[in-house]
């Protein structure tokens, strides 16, 4: 039977995306380097500092569950998930944003059980917020804030407010032709997933390709907070695939 994560072990993590958080922005300000890897994308030291810190803290309070982080993934370190549990971790989400210095990135920690996303922290160094949820609740903290709840919204009859990626548009235009759009709203990495959470939008359509550590955290986050993501054929969005590739799927708000 899969565990749930006790309050001490989610304080440590926050800690430790915030940890991270500080790290990358350590290097934000920086004149730092770009390499592209083998698939194209960008890494910078960022994403490389920003994993070495989570890595072993994970590693350390729950010694017995894999963790698939996406720089060691892409040098070669892919342990066994097939036990069903294990983590997901993108250090530095948003990593075209981030060389843009738009501030729209984001670092993601996210846990899988029986394929299903059940607990997850995403934290937007630039603006200070941190983005949290799971079993024990959803939480929204600003600052040095107060923690606070959040919740998905249901749709207003003037029509839908969109989340849209900034780089990656896709034919995600064309597809909501098909619906009652009243805004769309821009933003990098995953911190669509958290607005449509936080009930600030409606809508996260993704048209294009994404890896799982891409998206376990802020579908984590929505699924608490009440909302939910689903492939295009209206089976909810699974992990532990052989390639952790996702389909195109669609993140919703509270459309019952």
């Amino acid at each position: 039977m899969a565990r749930r994560l006790a309050d001490a072990e989610i304080g440590t993590l926050l800690d430790t995306s915030r940890e991270a958080g500080r790290a990358i922005l350590g290097i934000y300000g920086t004149g730092f380097d770009v390499r592209a890897k083998d698939d194209a994308s960008p890494v910078t030291e960022a994403d490389v500092l920003s994993e070495s810190i989570i890595l072993p803290v994970l590693r350390e309070i729950t010694p017995d569950i894999p963790v698939i982080a996406e720089e060691a993934y892409a040098a070669g370190d892919r342990p066994d998930v097939s036990g069903g549990e294990f983590w997901l971790v993108d250090a530095l989400d948003g990593t075209k944003e981030f060389v843009k210095r738009t501030g729209e990135f984001t670092v993601n920690i996210g846990l899988i059980q029986d394929r299903i996303p059940v607990f997850g922290i995403i934290h937007a160094p630039a603006i200070g917020t941190t983005y949290w949820g799971g079993e024990n609740g959803v939480f929204r903290q600003s600052g040095d804030g107060a923690p606070e709840p959040i919740a998905v919204r249901a749709p207003g009859e003037e029509g839908l407010v969109v989340m849209t990626s900034r780089s990656h548009r896709a034919n995600e235009e064309e597809f909501l032709e098909d619906f009652r759009v009243r805004d769309e709203m821009n933003a990098g990495s995953s911190i669509k997933f958290c607005l449509v959470a936080a009930g600030e939008a409606d809508f996260y359509p993704r048209l294009g390709p994404t890896c799982e550590w891409d998206t376990a955290a802020g579908h984590a986050i929505l699924r608490a907070a009440g909302g939910s993501v689903r492939e295009l054929d209206g089976g909810d969005l699974k992990y532990g695939k052989p390639d952790f590739r996702n389909p195109f799927f669609l993140a919703r708000g509270d459309w019952s």
